[in-house]
């Protein structure tokens, strides 16, 4: 498998940026070309994919998701993406960029932390107006070798800030200072996920007692911190399984910082509703 960085740098439309945009009449591989790259098993970059008309199927981190006429579906790096299903005449543009790229931008979007929230969004009609617009420049822009890597990322800021503002419209009158406490939750999840954090240092850690934890993250995801948790680390296991031609349930309990192989086993039941080795044979066709 190739690395991260050079998969989406070898196949990059800028000279400076490792950037890649796709759309029906632009952008695809020819048959020799791509035949010349290994496709990764995950998603090693950001993906985004806008629906201008039609329909399409998309398997992220093994859940099915349909997108309509102006829905967007967005994967993170290290999700499990099959290629998308499109209808008959889908419209559609596809955009992809690494961290390398993200870093350049001038600001954080909040949405990208996201590990377990749906990923597939829609938009009210005026901003989805404006996406396709953005849209169609990039489209544009990514068609000459050598664009200023500035009008790409100006055009690339203003898409994923439409992206974050659309994503959290949802929330009416949302208390900010909230929503940042809830981000900065999810960030050390992610960031601490196997060292298995109690909710008491979690909410040290951020500022605020348990009980306000609790109800910043039941607003933003309908789960208890606890449960977000839980899915999170059974997420990931899930997506080890997925990757790794032969683990076993030991070393996939330890990996993920569970002492007790058996007692995640139990909870791995629990919340998928399978058995490891039920899971592992839906995985193989068997």
């Amino acid at each position: 498998m190739q690395n991260t960085a050079s998969f989406l740098y070898k196949l990059r439309q800028n000279d400076k940026l490792p950037i890649r945009i796709v759309s029906p009449e632009f952008g695809h591989l020819s048959t020799e070309e791509a035949a010349g790259y290994a496709i990764p098993k995950y998603t090693p970059y950001y993906l985004f994919l806008f629906m201008l008309d039609g329909r399409s199927w998309h398997d992220i981190d093994l859940q099915q998701y349909e997108a309509d006429n102006y829905d967007l579906i967005f994967v993170m790096p290290h999700q499990i993406h099959s290629q998308p299903v499109m209808g008959q005449c889908a419209n559609f543009v596809k955009l992809g960029f690494d961290e390398s790229c993200l870093s350049l931008l001038p600001k954080q979007y909040p949405f990208l932390i996201d590990p377990l929230n749906h990923p597939k969004m829609s938009f009210e009609p005026s901003a989805a107006l404006r996406v396709k617009a953005i849209f169609a420049i990039l489209l544009d822009l990514l068609k000459h070798w050598h664009t200023e890597p500035e009008l790409i990322l100006a055009h690339l800021n203003s898409l994923l800030t439409e992206i974050n503002t659309a994503y959290f419209k949802a929330e009416h009158n949302p208390a900010e200072g909230n929503l940042s406490k809830f981000v900065a939750f999810k960030a050390l999840v992610e960031h601490s996920l196997m060292n298995h954090l109690s909710i008491d240092s979690i909410a040290q850690q951020l500022g605020v007692n348990t009980n306000g934890l609790y109800q910043i993250v039941k607003r933003y995801s309908g789960l208890s911190p606890k449960k977000f948790i839980i899915n999170r680390l059974i997420l990931e296991a899930r997506r080890r399984i997925y990757h790794a031609e032969s683990l076993s349930i030991k070393e996939l309990a330890y990996g993920l910082g569970f002492n007790d192989p058996d007692y995640f086993s139990r909870l791995f039941k629990k919340v998928t509703g399978q058995t490891i080795a039920q899971f592992s044979k839906d995985l193989s066709g068997n």
